[in-house]
């Protein structure tokens, strides 16, 4: 047997003398074109669905970047600064700038801005960097070895360096062994390469988690800096993920003295999160669209595991490539121009795909005509006509619904307890999980503004109209269907301005007159009865509609009726027509739409222990080897792997596991014997070898552990 094969073992390090030439070539290997991939052929990458994946998820990842860019911008520049304005100071003291930048509780996250923050250093040639790991810095030693190395070696600078001059500077360059990292050899490189002032830099050490540097190592690393630092021009920048009474804690005034420290304040990652949901996944530039459960789902992720926004990102990913992996059929998911000239290109598989769709049956059954039904379920060319009108019935609605987003998150997003939600992200998922007009918070909520003031009631319907005419001309109006949506829109709006123009005039004069059901005697709606228990049924009926009369608060004055005139329009223009659930959309919504949350659900939050179970108990689902093939699961045979047949065993034990027994059972089914007599012959040490190796395994991957009380058998620990 092969002495490195090994499931607990995995890494087994052999010095043959590699040199770092090897890193050299890797670093000269060509890189594969944009376009390019590695693991899809080419007949998928040339599909239609394909192209359009990879251009709706460009445009996004854009966008993103762009706008984190920005949000960067502010922090990153105040950094720079602070780094530079180092360098114009001459004194000599003893004292170490620093730098605390509150970078929130997800730290992979901030990495990219602590990248970009070396990028803006070295492209104003304003200092050398060297970025510290704490899982570099274990010791001392290891460092200030670090960070010598990280500063000698930053290349970064070196980026707009032409290939041939880089070739001789590979050349020329002599690279530091780890033991040569020490203070006095960066005293000695830095006066041999930035000896004039024209040509002196910072160098900026960077602790992207300073939360997890041991607190000696950071303290002594600290006070070495300082003590150099009026012939080295050191500037420490520190990643502080939690508050800075970490630092005060981890710091003492020996220490914290050394430094002159400024803290600098990043964007929360909630907030940031809003700001990527709002402008661009919301956004209604986009044909693609999350359903409200994966939404919420994604979301839910964030909040409650990670706050990691690359993760929302990747899941956001994830979801759009499942969507457009369905087929070529969802290549439609684009612009509108665009998706009426991939219509012709779509096959008789593609049209299929689209008939089975769910909200198609609904379509075809509202169609009263038979000849119609009949073409439009058997000729492709007949649905081809009709899709641009099902194409721009979908776009359309998903336009006014985004517009009537905006008009009610300005409605109720500050009422007290914000029933419905504070964020437009909340309100999106109200929307499309259910019928908003029948919920109790959308009740509470018309309930709340029927009790404001007429100057802040009419104040805030104000707000909502400009908002949304605002949101029309900046997002709605330069799209192709804009024009489209405002005019279903500005009528609308209209409407509204006038009832609230009403609702100004309105007086609190009272209002005497009632309704003919009102002025009706309860006896009227009594029928005759029979029976005491009847009478008492009708009573209890007449109680609950009084009641339900009751709740409704019937407008007893103008103002009151006209404010409920206002209620009810918002009601019946915006949120009944269009800001309905997704099972209310147009037909073929789902070619916009991905609602698939057990997929997502499966591959994203992954299930260890089902994965591990199903993995032991039935090889064959992910090695797909003949030898592994089962009839049934239960199945126990000899060419399965060891551990397998090992953790196959175990499931039919209780508690406690005698290991004599089980290796005996272990035996019988690796060689096949069932007999007595084999029972009695001595155990071939091969096999049990094999047992051992098994056994450890299973008990590195924690379904056992050996007893202590009985030396001879072993716990079970799953069940």
């Amino acid at each position: 047997m092969d002495p490195t094969i090994s499931v607990s073992k995995g890494c087994f390090v052999y010095k043959n003398g590699a040199t770092r030439a090897g890193k050299k070539a890797a670093g000269k290997r060509k890189r594969p074109a944009p376009g390019s991939s590695s693991l899809l052929s080419q007949d998928v990458v040339q599909q239609p669905f394909y192209a359009e994946y990879r251009n709706a998820w460009n445009q996004v990842n854009d966008h993103i970047a762009d706008l984190q860019q920005r949000s960067y911008a502010r922090t990153l520049e105040q950094l720079v600064d602070f780094v530079v304005d180092q360098g114009l100071c001459t004194t000599m003291d003893e004292v170490l700038p620093t730098a605390a930048l509150l970078t929130g509780i997800n730290q992979p996250d901030h990495l990219s801005q602590f990248t970009a923050l070396t990028q803006r250093l070295h492209a104003q040639r304003a200092a050398r960097v060297c970025v510290l790991q704490s899982r570099d810095c274990a010791t001392l030693k290891a460092a200030v070895e670090s960070l010598v190395f990280g500063l000698v070696e930053d290349d970064a600078e070196a980026e707009n360096v032409d290939e041939e001059d880089e070739d001789v500077a590979e050349r020329d360059r002599k690279r530091l062994r780890r033991s040569q990292c020490t203070m006095k050899q960066l005293k000695s490189w830095y006066s041999n390469n930035f000896d004039s002032e024209r040509k002196r830099r910072q160098l900026v050490v960077i602790l992207p988690d300073f939360e997890c540097f041991g607190a000696s190592v950071l303290q002594d690393l600290i006070l070495i800096l300082s003590a150099h630092c009026g012939t080295l021009p050191f500037v420490l920048v520190l990643g502080v993920a939690t508050a800075m009474t970490a630092v005060h804690g981890t710091l003492p005034y020996h220490v914290s003295s050394k430094i002159r420290l400024r803290v600098f304040q990043t964007q929360a990652a909630p907030m940031g999160l809003n700001e990527v949901l709002d402008r661009v996944l919301l956004s209604p530039k986009y044909a693609f669209h999350l359903s409200g459960k994966t939404f919420k789902f994604l979301t839910h992720i964030f909040l409650y595991y990670d706050f990691s926004i690359h993760g929302f990102i990747q899941g956001f990913k994830y979801c759009l490539m499942e969507h457009f992996f369905g087929g070529n059929a969802y290549a439609l998911c684009t612009d509108y121009s665009k998706a009426l000239g991939r219509i012709k290109q779509l096959t008789h598989e593609d049209m299929e795909t689209i008939r089975r769709l769910p909200s198609f049956r609904p379509y075809v059954e509202q169609i009263n005509d038979c000849k119609r039904i009949i073409a439009v379920l058997t000729d492709d060319e007949y649905l081809k006509k009709k899709l641009p009108q099902l194409l721009r019935d979908c776009l359309l609605h998903f336009l006014l619904f985004r517009s009537s987003l905006e008009f009610l998150t300005e409605l109720v997003g500050d009422l007290p307890r914000c029933p419905l939600g504070k964020l437009r992200r909340e309100l999106y998922v109200n929307c499309l999980n259910r019928p908003t007009i029948t919920t109790p918070e959308y009740k509470e909520c018309l309930q709340m503004l029927s009790f404001l003031s007429k100057d802040e009631f009419v104040a805030k319907a104000n707000r909502c109209l400009d908002r949304t005419e605002q949101f029309l001309a900046e997002e709605i109006a330069p799209l192709e269907l804009g024009e489209a949506c405002i005019a279903v829109m500005r009528p609308q709006l209209e409407t509204i301005r006038q009832s609230v123009a009403d609702v100004v005039r309105a007086t609190m004069a009272t209002i005497t007159t009632t309704s003919p059901d009102e002025a009706r005697p309860a006896t009227d709606h009594l029928t005759q009865v029979a029976s005491r228990q009847e009478l008492k049924e009708q009573l209890l009926q007449r109680s609950k509609e009084d009641k339900h009369r009751h709740q409704l608060n019937t407008p007893t004055t103008q103002f009151a009726r006209a404010v409920q005139k206002t209620l009810h329009l918002i009601e019946t223009l915006f949120v009944q027509d269009h800001l309905r659930p997704l099972q209310d959309a147009p037909p073929i919504h789902e070619l916009f739409v991905f609602s698939d949350i057990a997929t997502v659900r499966r591959n994203i939050i992954g299930a260890p222990r089902a994965a591990l179970h199903t993995a032991l108990n039935n090889p064959h689902f992910y090695m797909q080897c003949k030898c592994c093939e089962l009839q049934d699961q239960s199945q126990l045979v000899g060419t399965l792997p060891d551990l397998s047949v090992v953790y196959k065993l175990h499931l039919e034990c209780g508690r406690m596991i005698n290991l004599f027994d089980w290796l005996q059972a272990f035996r019988s089914v690796v060689s096949g014997s069932d007999n007595e007599d084999a029972a009695q012959e001595q155990i071939d040490p091969q096999i049990q070898a094999r047992f051992t190796r098994a056994v450890a395994e299973l008990q590195f991957l924690g379904y056992i552990k050996m007893s202590k009380r009985k030396t001879d058998h072993a716990t079970r620990l799953t069940w």
